[in-house]
């Protein structure tokens, strides 16, 4: 059994104030086209359909036109809704295209009801798991904890489950959209952290063949049978050093992994993250080969030049990002205000900040991290309910 392995393609996002739609498209052709090349089985597709609850309808029309071509082409397609999706809004109209060879998977209850297929050595489960907000899904699980650990395991007992009715030898494959330990982070995911723990352990996927994953958008292998596709464009200067790739996989007879090649993906522009006084960055001949990429730009000049951005566009047109960072900043303030947050969750900020009004000797207490921490939950919740029923 041969497939596609695809995620988070964000359709509708913008890269800093560069439309990328036009990029999105040659990417559903490029992805429509090595389907039909590589004589796939099956496209799985984990997750971050679009950007947001509410996409454009230039994207809309993007993904109707990819659903067409692929329900043409005759290979069947699994799809889950991610974090960024309206699991709702995606799944409307499921059952029908469910006929057209297009299964969407968007509703929790059904993460034990796989999509079957079969080849010369027998059948495969597909099973698709859209992302499950931990507190909108513990009831439908039984969840004794709000968690991504608890709601996942939960659905993956349910598919253990079925798996265990069907026949001897059937093989599976499972899609999710999480945050599975060991993988690493760019900038242009959305947190999905819930009661301070957001990953989950790729034991979780324990029994089943391959777990096709969504929501990291560096391509990346957990282990063999667990991996992230990645997503198919750069959404942030964090990713300048990704590959873009979609995963070509094929499980063998006994359900192994044999072969996993990574398919490049169009690339529309080169990102460079360029750092130095601007003068330097002007004159350098070693910057020559960043003169057509989409760049961004640290300054360090310990005195802001004049109209930076103007002359930056001189020698790099596509300028996107500039930001300041004097040398000796770090020394005499710690770093700039974007650097103490980098990395930082949500709770830890806040944690930061009671410190700092209480002039920093007074961090928080269990109880007032407790407090902190359950209104994260109540917020996300609720903005994830707002998209449910919007």
């Amino acid at each position: 059994m041969k497939f596609l392995h695809t995620s988070d393609w964000h359709l509708g996002r913008s890269f800093h104030r560069v439309n990328l739609l036009g990029a999105q498209s040659d990417f559903i052709d490029h992805l429509v086209a090595t389907a039909r090349a590589h004589e796939v089985d099956a496209v799985l597709v984990a997750g971050d359909v679009y950007d947001r609850a509410v996409p454009p309808l230039a994207a809309v029309e993007l993904y109707d036109r990819a659903l067409h071509q692929l329900a043409a082409l005759g290979v069947p397609t699994v799809m889950i809704s991610g974090n960024h999706d309206s699991a709702r809004r995606l799944g409307v109209g499921a059952g029908l295209i469910d006929r057209a060879g297009i299964h969407l998977r968007t509703d929790p209850a059904g993460c034990a009801d796989p999509v079957v297929l079969a080849d010369a050595h027998g059948e495969v489960a597909l099973y698709g798991l859209p992302y499950l907000e931990p507190a909108l899904v513990k009831d439908e699980f039984h969840a004794t904890r709000v968690s991504h650990e608890a709601v996942l395991g939960a659905a993956m007992d349910r598919v253990r489950a079925d798996l265990a009715t069907r026949a001897p030898g059937t093989r599976s494959i499972v899609l999710a959209h999480a945050f599975v330990t060991g993988g690493q982070a760019s900038d242009s995911e959305r947190d999905i952290a819930v009661g301070g723990v957001e990953a989950v352990p790729a034991s979780v996927f324990d029994g089943v063949d391959y777990a096709a994953l969504g929501h990291l958008h560096g391509c990346q292998t957990i282990n063999e049978r667990v991996r992230y596709s990645g997503s198919p464009l750069a959404y942030s200067f964090s990713e300048d050093r990704h590959r873009k790739t979609m995963w070509l996989v094929e499980l063998g007879a006994d359900g192994a992994v044999t072969t996993a090649e990574r398919i490049d993906t169009p690339v529309p522009r080169a990102l460079a993250r360029l750092r130095g006084p601007l003068d330097a960055l002007l004159s350098d001949p070693a910057y020559e080969a960043h003169e057509d990429a989409w760049v961004e730009a640290t300054l360090t000049d310990p005195v802001r030049p004049e109209d930076p951005m103007a002359r930056l566009a001189t020698r790099f047109p596509h300028t996107l990002s500039l930001a300041f960072d004097p040398e000796g900043r770090e020394e005499e303030t710690g770093g700039s205000y974007a650097q103490r947050l980098k990395g930082r969750s949500d709770q830890e900020i806040a944690e930061d900040f009671v410190a700092h009004v209480r002039g920093g000797s007074g961090h928080a207490d269990e109880a007032e991290r407790a407090v902190l921490q359950g209104a994260f939950d109540d917020v996300r919740a609720q903005d994830s309910r707002q998209e449910t029923h919007r």
